[in-house]
């Protein structure tokens, strides 16, 4: 898909400088309790009675600012190499939703409105999972889905993601060199009238490397409806504006789609 991997290294690269920074640096730029970018515990912390081995560094748009906290005089680097992955990623992400789009049967409009390039909501978010002494008490991420239409994940060379996957269970998505992982998102799933099931995922963490993946969040913008497929049968979901919905996974996490399911 045209992604250069030199650059997929660099942002793996300026997350392990980022996340290699001391606590109280990182917490220069510590994510304010409504806010959503700078550095945190993973979103889904509150639905869960432990704590995850998990520190993350959320960006939307520009990160200059957190960044020249950071470093005030070497942000430069990491804002760029943001960026550049940024646009890549964006321009990825409307190549497979029109590949994605061509196995349904849409409309123009409804076509328009999932690969349209202006005011889509595009998140990167760098995570880090720190060597863990005892992995089998702990996960890194909770099992959960993702809410936009897409998430584009690079992982580095250490196995941790997990699927599940009905009546076999939980399978690891081993990395593979120049290769990203997609994953179908809540909003995908309701615009497809549940024809793309969402993918239920966490992150195991390992006993001796520490494991960076990047993970750039693609949907549509927060304003606009989402609506199921007009020529997809009977709705499965109620229509609503993405913003209730994101409203909605914020404060019941996995309960939201069947909260709107008619």
């Amino acid at each position: 898909m045209g992604v250069p991997m030199e650059l997929v290294k660099k942002v793996e690269s300026e997350a392990r400088r980022l996340f290699a920074l001391t606590t109280h640096e990182k917490r220069k730029v510590l994510r304010s309790p409504g806010g959503a970018t700078g550095y945190g515990l993973p979103r889904i912390s509150p639905f869960f009675p432990k704590c995850m081995w998990h520190e993350g560094f959320t960006i939307m748009g520009s990160c200059v600012d957190d960044a020249k906290v950071l470093w005030p005089h070497d942000y430069q680097r990491f804002c760029d190499t943001m960026d550049g992955y940024q646009n890549q990623m964006k321009l990825l992400a409307q190549k497979l939703l029109l590949l994605i789009l061509q196995s349904l049967d849409v409309t123009q409009e409804e076509l328009n409105w999932a690969t349209s390039t202006h005011d889509t909501q595009g998140a990167l978010q760098l995570n880090s999972y720190p060597s863990c002494p005892n992995p089998s008490a702990t996960l890194g991420l909770a099992p959960h889905t993702d809410s936009p239409l897409l998430t584009i994940l690079h992982q580095s060379g250490t196995n941790g993601l997990e699927i599940f996957i009905e009546g076999l269970g939980w399978s690891p998505v081993s990395p593979v060199e120049g290769a990203f992982v997609v994953n179908i998102g809540d909003l995908l799933h309701i615009f497809s009238n549940a024809k793309f099931p969402v993918v239920y995922h966490r992150a195991m963490v390992n006993q001796s490397i520490h494991r960076i993946s990047v993970a750039y969040f693609h949907g549509p913008p927060v304003e606009s409806m989402v609506t199921p497929l007009s020529n997809s049968g009977n709705p499965r979901f109620k229509s609503l504006l993405v913003k209730e919905y994101i409203s909605l996974k914020s404060k019941h996490n996995e309960k939201a789609l069947s909260l709107i399911r008619i």
